[in-house]
């Protein structure tokens, strides 16, 4: 949809609904200047801000404000680019945008759609695919470091290291084609273009930048934390000594929290989206109907999250039927092994308790234990670089990623072959070409960008 009416005028509000002291009202196409006169009834020095007054169709002004012309193509989206900056009343930046569709209708200006603007940036060739999609990062960044990375994105430095990437494949594939079309002389490939050093070094470089993409898709998607456990075993304490502030109700009552719980906390940069849920119980019968309803609930976000707390009472230990509820529970939990996380809570009351394993004791009420357990949630979902050198990426991006790698692995192993077949070593690079061109949009189908840009606010 967006692909098929690139060519047409655009304008939008782009400052956020409500009511602030300045607004801005953006406009985008192959030539404005009809727009400015009918606004402004002055020309604009290019990239030069003019206070004046933003006119109606009967010469009366709207607002008074700053205008700025960006003539193409040295504007955000590579056309010609006005913005009126007025004041940020929900009234006055309605009255511009109208009075610009008025003045733009012989022009066929229309109200942009969401992420318009940086797609016309991307389709310009102003930005690449994943430097657009860092404007929306940065925007939506819940951290500090998810900011910085995703500032480091929009500059080009994970751009940067995929054209690396993709220059190191396209030399190789042009060596292997080359052989292909001129078998006559006889070039021995493999030792002429060092295509196994080639290809090992590809590997290397392709799987440190896949680490640092995982690290760059954690600090933009998070970690999904659940609290699951008994009832009365402490979960809703635990959330709230995690997240700082008493978000959950906490009493000595089993069943208190009948429904889900949940809080965005950071440790080191990273989002923790964190949710407390209602205690488990072997025997689901013997809890009332909305208790029921929370423990299926429970279940749901178990199956879903990245890392799952089963909470333990230390003071309940060796209470034989505390015991075998427990080991029921833990059976259930069998399919979520790697992601769970044994916290024996309460330690402040039995500090001379032996632990099994890995396991890790706190106390919810002094905070004790609770900075291992942050770092064993960090260890947990792979995270080990420091923030600063990290750049922000998508789940898309590490899937393209992890494709390129596997046809790189292919055609590894094609080599090592004692008569490597180099067709199909050149369609594994090929393949491997295509998946990291998917990263920039080299090759994106209409509909991939039609997903991404939609996601993105109006404005944009």
């Amino acid at each position: 949809m967006l692909l098929a009416r690139h060519q047409d005028p655009i304008v939008a509000i782009a400052t956020a609904p409500g009511r602030g002291a300045v607004g801005i009202v953006r406009a985008s196409g192959r030539d404005l200047s009809p727009l400015v006169q009918a606004l402004c009834k002055r020309p604009l020095v290019a990239r030069e801000a003019t206070y004046l007054a933003f006119l109606d169709a009967h010469g009366e002004a709207i607002d008074r404000g700053i205008a700025i012309w960006f003539p193409a193509p040295h504007s955000y989206t590579g056309e010609d680019v006005l913005e009126l900056q007025a004041h940020g009343g929900a009234v006055v930046l309605q009255l511009l945008l109208a009075r610009c569709l008025q003045a733009g209708a012989h022009i066929g200006l229309r109200v942009a759609e969401p992420g318009e603007f940086t797609q016309r940036a991307f389709l310009n060739d102003k930005l690449d695919l994943a430097q657009a999609e860092a404007v929306a990062d940065l925007i939506d960044a819940s951290t500090e470091a998810a900011a910085r990375s995703a500032s480091r994105s929009l500059a080009g430095a994970f751009s940067t290291e995929i054209n690396v990437l993709r220059d190191r494949l396209i030399e190789l594939r042009t060596l292997v084609e080359a052989t292909l079309d001129f078998p006559e002389e006889e070039i021995d490939f493999l030792e002429r273009a060092s295509a196994r050093e080639r290809l090992a070094a590809i590997a290397a470089a392709l799987d440190a930048v896949l680490d640092r993409a995982r690290q760059g898709s954690l600090l933009r998607e998070g970690i999904k934390v659940v609290i699951a456990g008994l009832p009365n075993v402490g979960k809703s304490s635990l959330l709230n000594a995690l997240a700082g502030a008493e978000l959950a109700i906490v009493t000595p009552i089993a069943g208190t929290t009948r429904d889900k719980v949940s809080q965005t906390i950071q440790i080191e940069g990273v989002p923790l989206h964190v949710t407390d849920t209602a205690g488990l119980r072997a025997d689901p019968s013997a809890a009332d109907e909305v208790e029921r309803i929370g423990i299926g609930r429970a279940w749901d976000e178990i199956a879903e999250a990245d890392a799952v707390l089963l909470v333990h009472d230390l003071t309940r230990i060796g209470d034989a039927d505390y015991a075998a509820e427990e080991a029921q529970i833990e059976a259930r939990l069998g399919g979520a092994k790697d992601r769970l996380v044994h916290v024996f809570n309460k330690a402040d009351l039995r500090p001379e308790a032996h632990l099994p394993g890995e396991a890790i004791a706190l106390s919810a009420r002094t905070g004790e234990g609770l900075q291992a357990l942050r770092t064993r949630l960090l260890a947990l979902v792979g995270w080990h670089a420091q923030p600063e050198g990290v750049f922000i990426a998508r789940t898309r991006h590490v899937h393209a990623l992890e494709r390129t790698r596997s046809h790189v692995a292919v055609a590894r192993d094609g080599l090592d072959q004692p008569a490597p077949a180099l067709e199909l070593l050149a369609e594994e690079l090929r393949l491997a070409h295509e998946a990291l061109g998917e990263i920039t949009g080299q090759f994106s189908a209409d509909d991939l960008l039609g997903e991404i840009f939609g996601r993105f606010c109006i404005g944009k």
